[in-house]
């Protein structure tokens, strides 16, 4: 149309030059779209008459001037204009459709211009797709003037490409050009312009021959030198990109090499920059790496292009049944990819299956990927069998296969990829094994760090190590075994580095460290292994849970035990890696780790490479074998052998060089214990002589080195406090050697504290001393510890060091301040105070008697304390705080470092700290001293405190915290706006350690203890009103801290129940008990939160929970189970700690019997607020366990309830059982009904009126009641009339043995059976049968047996007789704790987080077993079922299906007046829409990817109602299919339909894009911009792919927009028409409201 409309103005118009300049635009101006389409359009037409001289009468000199003014076109008008939109930053759709119509117009223009006109222009453009300055991120700044963007050159190179197609040179330099902006250039601009440019210029390099070759042999050599210089996954996604936008000319067989000597001639032709790559894709061992490494891409379209190319490539292969490679691999001899015509078939079978499986695994749901994970064992299994011929597979190719399945998003996924790679029997095989070895030290261990994995499987019970932890024990054994043994090694320590070179998470390292453990014995780790193992001790275990942390410790250093090549490791090497242990989490003396180790030291004394030691002489040196007793004693004298003194200050020697000694000498003490004849006491002193002879003169020497002693001591402290063992681990033996030692010790404490004591006393007053301090007073605590036991020593202690430490560092702190604080001042007052603390705290701890000379000397203290000042407006001496030296010339001559003043802060802080101590320590042992004691003293004692918690560090607070409990009860009246500041303060502080759990629970016990007083408890709702309310909200906030943090409600109800109800004190009644009874119902909202507490914590926090549980079970091989104490933050603790305080209530007091009641109420009333809920609730949910909760309190407390009180509550028990309940309630609550039947059988009348309650809407509830018939002959003994219950029971029960409803048959006759049968029993013993209604039920009876014969009717009768409630369950034989809390649980298929074994309680010291309610089963037949399958069915009418309620109804056109429509149908489909007034836009939907019927007459619907200009299909043949014809509805009748097919879609998107269409597709990727946030372009081609397979990874990188609809889901998938339907119902809302703007903008 457009050629025959341009010939007519031609030919009425033959003034070209005129209409050439009428068509153009002013130069410099921004011409419209159209302007520029209609002037391309023209200079197209002239094509023709320009090029035939006999087609027009045009001169040759017209013609020459008009080519000059077509040049002159391109140079004036078409390239400023490019420049212009390459700096605009304007619309993109503007831009876009701009540039298509200025490259149009050129690309006319410049083939009728000169010859050379095409290459000039090439190269004027050629420099803009070079890098430069400010182009190298996104958000880019415009190129500058006359510059082309990168997209807007490489369009018009594009648009130049068909015109240089003879000229060679030009065509390989904007290759290279193109390939470089690959290289540099962002993502957007690389996936756009510059990539379809390559393609082009490889379409006009002709269908092959050299110069196709030459162009793709650069193209690939560039890109495999690039990928093998640089395998990031930027590179890879870059180079794939590429490789897929070429692969119709790369992989096209026409242009294989088909023999060898054709591929060394191309070889021998290639340029310079491709030398390192073969002329093939497929000869290139870079080109399948470049595909493995996209195979394992965190980009999913990278893993589909790889995909598509591996594919493309196994298709070539087995098209040419051509040997590949041709020959042995240049680059490293390895082969990654062969092919063998004589193996085709196993060859395709094999790479379909690898194909199937990398597809499959894109889909991310484990129901869909499992069904194909059998495919990866036939995948090893052919790699296996062929390994022992040809190696066509290589083993690379598996792990890709696993690479990607830990990838995976979905950890079910990733979880099921390590599953199966742990079970690889393969890896058996050494070269397997070494194939995969850094696979498993590489990727393999990272997606190990991932904590979800390590979850309890289905079936596990709590405590039980995860599957996946013993799967990795077994793993871990075999391949290492397997392992070529000069490889093990070297391996071992890669995975051990690979521990350490990252933080690793709790659970994953400590199963990992635990499957270390398990190895076989091996010398496999020399000092480099041992120096890997101490990198992950100290980088990657400072956060973890304590007793995780513990138990990974223990199995790292078995580890280190089984794995040390002791000829490779000194002594000094295996004791300076010990000392990274620590005692108190796991190398503790006298466990079962200690006595490990002394036993391995023992096994190889002798064995462990020799230290080499200085000889002295020109003999150089000499090697000798040591034995750990001459290391010890070489050691020690090594460590006191110390320079001169050269008096300057020093600082204290590291603590780490004592500690280390210190453990050599334990384990070699113990070494020596095991072996017959030695004695303790003599190997001792002769290990320690050099440190007792120090030691001994360290108080009379005074020419002793002060580096000496303090080496001394911090060797003694250690000894001291590494020698005692814990409690639960100490034996005779261990007790021998530290008994030994302290005899040792004891004859040199009068020198020891004679030394102490004098620099206590006046000597240390320098910045370093304070350290020293603290040194010296742990010391003296040990000696005063120590000598506790020994009363002579003990005196000596009490009356001649500590009265004078005590009254010297009193007259310290009483001297006066100076003006200028000086260092020696201000590190007085810090020493003396620091003394004091330490005092007070041995005196608390009665290590120090109450009557001796040191409290005498304390109460002077807290006269000074207490002491007011004129000056002073605060109290006392309180919050006394050291002053800042003044960093004067004297400190600098002092040597003190300015690193060390910036420590003053610290200092500072603990000087606080110790007054607080004293006073706390005072307040309780002396109390305020008579001259002080005023009604004010408390008051300020008591700001004070407050104001220490604003000043202490949040660490320090503790001491202040024990005073505020002292002082604040004593205020709680008069003083309640200071009390109620203190708490508040005190709770916020507390609130803030809450991720600092070294400091936060010490900080929480001592918050609780001081704001959950007894007397604050006792207070009234009259009293105190503002306090009694901040504590109230203080408890919901610490139970809400607790959802998130198990183990801070423990804390505050074992305090509050251990105040409310003493455990030393029973049940006895007595006027103190009863007051603080009393305040028990001021908090009865935290009883009844405490009995149905349970919080449902993330599957992290849970997964936590279940490993520590499990690491507590391991026994003696976790030494951290004996080390560490539990502090109860089980999250079942809280109820099992007020069930154990409602265990201990007693009946027969009267505020116990109140309490029971209100909290009973409390409970109903939250049972009924859920079930009256709308939320219904499911199985194991948050609700469930609530309801579950409160019935199990209710059968504790049932047997103390008063009868009257039970007569009360009886109503709402049987309203509960109307309720649909889960099961494991429903049994509960039928359990508590016989319960109270038995227990008063004159509410019987009661229970028979529920039958005949009308409860419509849960009919099946009646089951309820008819089970607690089911036991009628345990409560039939209780009740009077014996004949007329059994006769009312029969009656009742036979009305609902012919219901509707099978679950109520079938409870109902299981009911007459048991109740009958205790009728025939009455009538056997002559107790009056029940006449003519006996025979009526044995026939029913038999036809019930008879009709339950066959089919699931017999199998739910068996299964219904045999369930536990209905068969072993006794309901007063087993009313006991166990079964209430663990048994009935277990077999209800509660979770078992909701199990509470008996042990728990147990544990409680304030646990009691009350007479009423035994704590066990006294037979174990109900524990030792198992659940059964019978769940009671209770589904109301309202969850019937509704089949009708939402089907739509929908409308068909053609059958609304089709006879008036007939004659429109015989229109096209634009002319039919029209005659209707129906409007066309401009998308244009492209379906030809889609195969599925349904889909595409679905798609056919959506685009004819929302107005697209048509749809493409592959083949218009669907239109005649019925399944199109369903969902179509007659659309197709109103829509164009085009017909393109899929191998004709890319030159197909190629002519729409240079039309000025917008190319998007619907995929995920990189780049990809949200549907909400995106603008469609008015002409846009909506790209759409394959149900399975999405778009073909060669169409990616032709669309100009990839667009992902916004997820919050799992599946991450939506149907392809459901996806069309939504981007092309947001393109319509867009052009609406675009075009309702304009139509207003209009009328305006």
């Amino acid at each position: 149309m457009n050629s025959v409309l341009i010939d007519a103005i031609l030919r009425s118009s033959p003034d070209i030059e005129r209409l050439l300049e009428s068509l153009s635009w002013p130069s410099g101006s921004w011409p419209e779209t159209e302007r520029v389409e209609a002037l391309a359009a023209f200079v197209e037409g002239l094509g023709p008459p320009l090029a035939d001289p006999d087609a027009t009468p045009l001169s040759a000199a017209k013609r020459a001037s008009v080519r000059v003014q077509l040049e002159s076109l391109v140079w004036t008008r078409c390239l400023p204009l490019l420049a212009a939109i390459s700096a605009e930053p304007g619309e993109a759709a503007r831009r876009r459709a701009l540039t298509a119509a200025a490259c149009r117009l050129v690309s006319a223009c410049v083939p009728l211009c000169g010859e050379d006109v095409p290459g000039r222009v090439a190269r004027s453009v050629l420099p803009s797709l070079s890098l430069h300055g400010g182009e190298e991120e996104e958000g880019e700044e415009p190129p500058g003037p006359g510059r082309l963007g990168v997209e807007v050159a490489s369009e018009l190179v594009a648009a130049l490409a068909p015109s240089l197609a003879a000229d060679e040179h030009l065509t390989l330099a904007i290759i290279s050009a193109a390939l470089s902006c690959v290289r540099a250039r962002p993502d957007a601009l690389v996936s756009g312009a510059t990539v379809r440019l390559l393609l082009t210029l490889l379409n006009c390099c002709g269908g092959g021959g050299a110069r196709l070759n030459n162009a793709l042999t650069l193209v690939l050599g560039d890109l495999c030198s690039w990928h093998r210089a640089d395998r990031s996954p930027v590179v890879t996604e870059r180079a794939l990109l590429c490789l897929t936008a070429i692969s119709d000319h790369l992989l096209n067989p026409h242009s294989l090499p088909c023999s060898s000597s054709s591929s060394s001639s191309s070889s021998s032709s290639s340029s310079s920059s491709s030398a390192a790559c073969e002329p093939h894709p497929r000869l290139s061992l870079q080109f399948w790496r470049m595909l493995q490494d996209g195979l394992t891409h965190r980009d999913g379209v990278s893993r589909k292009r790889a995909l598509y190319l591996l594919k493309r490539g196994v298709a070539l292969s087995e098209g040419q049944q051509v040997d590949c490679p041709l020959s042995p691999s240049r680059e490293g001899g390895e082969t990654l990819f062969r092919w063998a015509p004589n193996r085709s078939k196993l060859l395709r079978e094999f790479w379909e299956d690898y194909a199937l499986v990398m597809e499959t695994l894109e889909e991310n749901q484990v129901h869909v990927v499992r069904p194909v994970l059998n495919r990866i064992d036939t995948l090893i299994q052919t790699t296996v069998n062929d390994g022992q011929g040809r190696g066509l597979f290589h083993p690379s190719w598996l792990l890709c296969v696993y690479q990607r399945m830990f990838h995976s998003e979905n950890k079910s996924l990733m979880r099921e990829g390590v599953c199966h790679l742990l079970e690889l029997q393969v890896l058996q095989q050494p070269p397997f094994a070494l194939a995969f070895s850094q696979f498993i030290v590489g990727p393999f261990m990272d997606v190990l760090s991932e904590s979800s994995l390590f979850h309890r499987s289905v079936g596990q019970s709590v405590g039980d190590c995860p599957e996946l932890g013993a799967k990795l024990q077994v793993f871990m054994a075999t391949f290492f075994s397997s392992l070529p043994s000069e490889h093990r090694g070297c391996v071992l320590l890669q995975l051990i580095q690979q521990l350490g070179s990252k933080h690793w998470c709790a659970v994953p390292l400590l199963f990992l460290s635990q499957a270390l453990a398990k190895l076989p014995p091996s010398p496999l780790l020399g000092v480099d292994g041992l120096a890997a193992l101490r990198e992950v001790l100290c980088c990657t275990m400072i956060t973890h849970q304590v007793s995780l942390r513990g138990a990974a410790q223990c199995f790292l250093l078995n580890s280190a035990l089984c794995l040390t090549d002791v000829s490779a490791a000194s002594l000094d090497d295996i004791f300076s890696f010990l000392m990274y242990f620590r005692a108190d989490e796991s190398l503790c003396r006298g466990t079962h780790i200690w006595n490990q180790v002394c036993a391995w030291l023992s096994d190889n004394e002798g064995s462990f490479k020799p230290r080499i030691v200085d000889g002295g002489d020109s003999a150089g040196s000499a090697t000798k074998k040591e034995t750990v007793r001459g290391y010890v004693q070489e050691e020690m004298h090594a460590y006191l052998r110390v320079p001169a003194s050269t008096g300057q200050t020093e600082r204290l020697p590291d603590p780490k060089e004592a500690d280390k000694l210190a453990r050599a000498i334990l384990l070699c003490v113990d070494m020596e214990k095991s072996r017959p004849g030695t004695e303790i006491g003599n190997t001792l002193e002769s290990l320690l002589s050099p440190l007792l002879d120090t030691l001994s003169r360290v108080s009379t020497n005074i020419y002793l080195p002060l580096r000496k002693s303090d080496k001394s001591l911090q060797l003694v402290l250690r000894l001291l406090q590494l020698g005692r063992t814990p409690r639960s681990v100490g034996g005779e033996q261990g007790e021998t050697a530290i008994v030994s030692m302290e005899k040792l010790v004891f004859k040199l404490v009068d020198p020891i504290q004679d030394f102490i004591s004098r620099r206590l006393c006046g000597e240390l007053q320098e910045l370093f001393d304070v350290e020293r301090a603290e040194l010296y007073l742990s010391v003296l605590t040990q000696l005063v510890d120590m000598c506790s036991s020994a009363p002579q020593h003990h005196l000596k202690v009490g009356q001649n060091y500590i009265p004078k430490l005590i009254k010297h560092s009193l007259w310290v702190l009483q001297e006066p301040s100076q003006q200028i604080p000086s260092v020696a001042h201000q590190v007085a007052r810090a020493v003396a105070m620091a003394s004091l603390a330490t005092v007070c705290g041995l005196v608390e701890q009665e290590v120090i008697g109450t009557r001796s000379e040191a409290i005498s000397a304390l109460e002077a203290l807290n006269d000074y304390f207490y002491s007011s000042q004129p000056c002073q407006s605060s109290l006392g001496n309180f919050n006394k705080r050291l002053l800042k030296p003044q960093t004067g010339d004297s400190l600098c001559d002092l040597g003190v470092p300015g690193s060390l003043l910036q420590d003053w802060g610290r200092i500072a802080a603990s000087f606080m700290r110790d007054q607080w101590i004293c006073l706390s320590f005072l307040i309780k042992a002396v109390g305020i001293p008579e001259s002080s004691r005023s009604p004010d003293t408390l008051k300020a004692a008591l700001s004070c405190s407050v104001e220490a918690l604003a000043l202490l560090p949040s660490d320090l607070v503790l001491p202040a915290l024990a005073y505020m409990e002292t002082v604040l009860p004593q205020l709680l009246i008069h003083e309640e706006a200071l009390c109620v500041e203190a708490v508040t303060l005190s709770w916020e502080l507390v609130q803030g350690l809450s991720n600092n759990a070294h400091d936060f629970w010490p900080a929480l016990k001592g918050f609780v203890s001081m704001a959950f007083h007894h007397k604050v408890l006792e207070l009234s709702h009259s009293r105190a009103l503002t306090l009694v309310a901040t504590l109230k909200q203080i408890a919901t906030e610490l139970i809400e801290l607790s959802q998130s943090k198990s183990g801070v409600f423990g804390v505050l109800l074992q305090h509050c129940c251990q105040t409310w109800l003493p455990a030393d004190r029973g049940g006895g009644s007595s006027d103190g008990a009863d007051t603080a009874f009393s305040s028990v119902f001021s908090h009865i909202n935290m009883l009844t939160e405490a009995c149905v507490y349970g919080p449902v914590f993330r599957r992290d926090q849970r997964l936590i929970q279940d490993i520590q549980t499990y690491v507590e079970q391991l026994g003696e091989e976790c030494a951290g189970d004996v080390i560490v104490t539990s502090d109860n933050r089980d999250d079942q603790f809280p109820r099992t700690c007020v069930l154990a305080f409602l265990s201990r209530l007693e009946s027969s007091n009267l505020q116990h019997e109140t309490l029971m009641e209100d909290l009973v109420m409390a409970l109903l009333k939250k049972d009924n607020d859920i079930s009256k809920s709308k939320v219904r609730y499911y199985s194991n949910s948050l609700q469930h366990r609530v309801k579950n909760r409160v019935w199990q309190t209710l059968l504790l407390l049932l047997p103390k309830l008063r009868e009257e009180f039970v007569a009360t509550l009886l109503n709402r028990v049987f309203e509960a059982g109307f309720c649909s309940n889960q099961a494991s309630v429903k049994y509960l609550i039928e359990w508590m009904m016989i319960l109270i039947l038995v227990r008063h059988p004159k509410h019987m009348d009661s229970f028979w009126g529920c039958f005949s309650m009308d409860h419509e809407k849960t009919k099946t509830s009646v089951c309820t009641f008819l089970s607690v018939l089911v036991h009628f002959n345990i409560i039939l003994p209780q009740l009077k009339e014996k004949a007329a219950q059994l006769r009312k029971a029969l009656d009742i029960i036979l009305q609902w043995c012919f219901n509707h409803n099978f679950s109520v048959r079938l409870y109902a006759l299981l009911a007459l059976k048991r109740v009958w049968s205790l009728a025939e029993a009455r009538a056997e013993e002559g107790a009056g049968g029940l006449g003519g209604l006996s025979t009526v039920i044995k026939a029913c009876l038999n036809q019930a047996e008879a009709m339950q014969s066959t089919g699931n009717a017999k199998k739910n009768w068996i299964r219904i007789q045999e369930h536990f409630f209905f068969g072993a369950f006794h309901p007063i034989r087993d009313h006991s704790v166990e079964t209430i809390f663990h048994t009935f649980p277990s077999l209800s298929e509660l979770a078992d987080d909701e199990w509470i074994p008996p042990w728990k309680f147990e544990k409680l010291a304030c646990s009691s077993e009350s007479p009423s309610l035994p704590l066990t089963n006294p037979t174990p037949d109900l524990s030792q079922l198992q659940p059964g399958d019978w769940i009671q069915q209770d589904k109301s009418e309202q969850d019937k299906e509704e089949r009708w309620a939402e089907v739509q109804k929908k409308i068909t056109p053609w059958r609304l007046g089709i006879q008036e429509q007939e004659p429109e149908l015989q229109l096209i489909p634009q002319q039919r829409a029209a005659r209707l007034g129906k409007l066309h836009g401009a998308l244009l939907v492209v379906a030809s990817l889609i195969d599925k019927p349904t889909n595409l007459g679905g798609l056919c619907r959506t685009c004819e109602i929302f107005g697209a200009s048509a749809l493409v299909l592959d083949t218009l043949r669907h239109v005649g299919d019925k399944l199109f014809q369903s969902l179509s509805v007659s659309s197709e009748l109103w829509l164009p339909l085009l017909e393109v097919k899929p191998l004709e879609l890319s030159d197909f998107l190629q002519v729409k894009k240079s039309e000025g269409y917008c190319i998007v597709g619907v995929e995920q990727t990189a780049n990809s911009q949200s549907l909400q946030d995106y603008k469609f372009p008015e002409k846009t081609l909506l790209l759409l792919g394959n149900e399975r397979e999405g778009i073909p990874a060669n169409l990616l990188q032709m669309l100009d927009v990839c667009v992902e609809i916004p997820q919050q889901g799992v599946i991450r998938s939506l149907n392809v028409h459901v996806s069309a339907a939504l981007l092309i119902w947001e393109y319509t809302r867009q052009h609406l409201a675009s075009g309702s703007a304009e139509v207003d903008a209009k009328r305006s």
